[in-house]
Parts: C-alpha cells; structure tokens; sequence
C-alpha cells in the first residue's frame, strides 16, 4: 500500500494535553502550542493522547476532540500528526481510529491492552490488526511500552512478518531501554522501510547509533531545540559534540527524576518555559509541587536551557 506522506522521521513531541484548573481540557491554547513548537523548538511532529498527553484518562469523546483540534491547529504547521488510539476495548479502539482517518490525522498508533492482556505474539498481532483494519488507509504504529502495559513480548519477535498480517504497519514507537530488543528491530527489518521511533529521551543518541530514525518524547515540548542540535551534530558525524549535547539533557533529566518525575511535573515544566498555561493533570495524578516547579527551574537555569529572557509572561503565575 502506498502511502502519499515521507516516512515519519526526527523528533516528534509527545503533547500534553492542556487543562483547567477544574480539570476540563482547555482547547484554547492548542493554536498557541502548535506554535510554540514549531517557532520555539524546531519539532514539526505530534504524537496526540498518549502517555504525556493523558490519553488513557481521557473519555472516548474527549480524545477525538483532542485529535480534532490538533489536526485542525497544525494544518499546513505541522508535518505528522500521529494519532494514538490505543484502548482496553477493541471496539473504542476501531472507533479512535475510523475518527482520525476521517479528521485526516497522518497515522495512527497503538499500545497493548494493558487489563485483560495478550500474552502470545500471536493474539497481539490479532488484535492490532483489527484496530488497523478500521483505518486502512492510514500508516500503522505499535507503542512498546511495556513498563507500564506489563506486556513483556519483545519487539523484535512482534515485527517478524509483521507486513504480512497488518499491510499499513510502518513503524514502531519504542518506549523502552532494552537497547538489544531495539537493535534486532532495526537490524531484521534494515530491508523495509519502517520508522524506528524511540521514546526514552535520555538515551537517544545510543539509539540512533543502533539506527533509530526518530524519537517520540515528552521532553521535546521544551528541550526540543537542544536536542535537534544533537541529531544535527550525529548526522555530521561529530559524536563528540552529540556527546556533549546529550549529557547535558541527561544532567536535567536526572535531577528532575531524582526529584519524582511523571506527566504532572512534565505538565509544570513545560508551562514553565513555553508560558502556555497546561495545568494539572487528572486524577489519579497529583498536580506538581511548587517546590518541584522552583527546583526545575533553577536546573534548567543552570544547565543554560532557560534565561530570565526565555520565562515568557505569566508563566511562574500559571504553574504555582
């Protein structure tokens, strides 16, 4: 099947999605944050309703008004916007999908079920590809994340003839650390054509090194930027500047998590520095500590991400 878009590559953001402070989804702000990523951090990929985003806490109806209004916002922004669709139920999942063929979304993905879950490859392919089915027009990922599915089948094993059983399949987001289960994905499939998207921030460089082709993050809502350098500096070849450039977003990303670090505090950060006010999370999670937004600050100071310049009007107000 061919499709009409360039292979989904470079960063994409994992967005957040914007709240009130009564926990409504603020969709005001979501033309500002198209904005903000492409003008401020150079990322002109989206990955909507997924794990930063709250997609798994948000209602059936929510998500594709999520969907819409990014897909809406980015049109002739944005590159890619890749749509998560992933559920507990197959039909919800099918009926995510259909939606964003229909808003003209750029791709779909999905994680495993996480409840009732698939413990052979064999039934996850199965369910995968009816959740595909239901968008064939529309390029297919798989979300591997399985710290937080508890599904432990690996990657590597999933994508052996996976073409055969799911056509539109192009691709997998890799939100793991398993760096031998990445390197046999990319190493066994070096003759298709598949986008290798890897989704733990502080290890890109070791993936794209294994030949990773992108990187799916939370973190490039506000560290986009300084990250483009390093992809920059590792197509030239100059590792050593890589290097560099990765070890200092390591330097903030280990304070951060040191400190307890999850979606609630991505949400502070990114208010912090982009100054388009996110808000809390929902519930079962915790709004961020003031103490934790201070701290962050001052490391991201610090490390040179963030000058008194950079702290845009209303931003200390938003997060506190």
């Amino acid at each position: 099947m061919a499709f009409p878009k360039k292979k989904l590559q470079g960063l994409v953001a994992a967005t957040i999605t914007p709240m009130t402070e009564n926990g409504e989804i603020n969709f005001s702000v979501i033309g500002q944050y198209v904005d903000y990523l492409v003008k401020e951090q150079g990322v002109k990929n989206i990955f909507v309703n997924g794990t930063t985003g709250e997609g798994l806490s948000l209602s059936i109806s929510e998500r594709r008004q999520v969907a819409e209004e990014w897909v809406t916002k980015g049109k002739d922004k944005l590159d890619q916007v890749v749509i998560h669709v992933g559920a507990l139920s197959l039909k919800e999942s099918q009926e995510l999908a259909q939606h964003a063929a229909e808003i003209g979304a750029d791709g779909i993905a999905v994680i495993a079920p996480f409840f009732l879950k698939p413990w052979t490859k064999d039934i996850l392919i199965n369910f995968l590809k009816e959740v595909a089915a239901a968008a064939p027009a529309l390029p297919f990922y798989y979300y591997h994340i399985p710290a937080l599915t508890g599904v432990k089948i690996r990657a590597e094993e999933l994508l052996d003839g996976i073409q055969d059983k799911i056509p539109t399949f192009r691709g997998l987001k890799f939100s793991d650390t398993d760096l031998l289960d990445f390197g046999q994905c990319v190493d066994q499939n070096r003759r298709q054509q598949f986008a290798f998207l890897f989704g733990v921030d502080e290890q890109l460089l070791s993936a794209l090194v294994m030949g990773a082709t992108g990187a799916v993050g939370s973190t490039y809502n506000y560290l986009g930027k300084k990250t483009n350098q390093m992809l920059e500096a590792f197509e030239r070849k100059d590792l050593s500047l890589a290097l560099n450039y990765q070890f200092c977003i390591q330097r903030f990303i280990n304070f951060v998590v040191k400190l307890g670090f999850g979606v609630s505090q991505t949400k502070a950060i990114m208010t912090l520095v982009s100054g388009i006010p996110m808000g809390p999370p929902r519930l079962p999670l915790q709004k961020a500590s003031r103490e934790f937004t201070d701290s962050a600050e001052a490391k991201l100071k610090s490390l040179d991400f963030l000058s008194f310049a950079d702290l845009k009007d209303g931003s200390l107000e938003a997060s506190s």
